[in-house]
């Protein structure tokens, strides 16, 4: 299992738009990918349980994956989350 803590850094935090390509990222990978935020874990790869969240730019979340391919999941969403960029 790979987990890591991550500070979001897309400049709109992840509403609706950056959800979606949050999830697709996660999807790409066949890791079991979750996200801890405050109380609450969900899988990343839902797209209803990633809303459910409503974390904004500077938060900090914990996502871990299980799997053959997890440290890449990790670093792909890592890459995703601090990135500038916003939908």
């Amino acid at each position: 299992m790979t987990t890591k803590d991550i500070t979001i850094g897309l400049k709109s935090g992840l509403g609706a738009g950056p959800v979606a390509v949050f999830v697709q990222v996660a999807s790409q990978y066949e890791s079991s990918v979750y996200v801890e935020y405050e109380t609450k874990k969900v899988n990343a790869k839902s797209l209803m349980g990633m809303m459910s969240l409503g974390i904004a730019t500077g938060e900090t979340v914990k996502v871990s994956a299980d799997g053959n391919d997890a440290p890449e999941a990790v670093a792909a969403i890592e890459k995703y989350l601090c990135s500038e960029a916003s939908a």
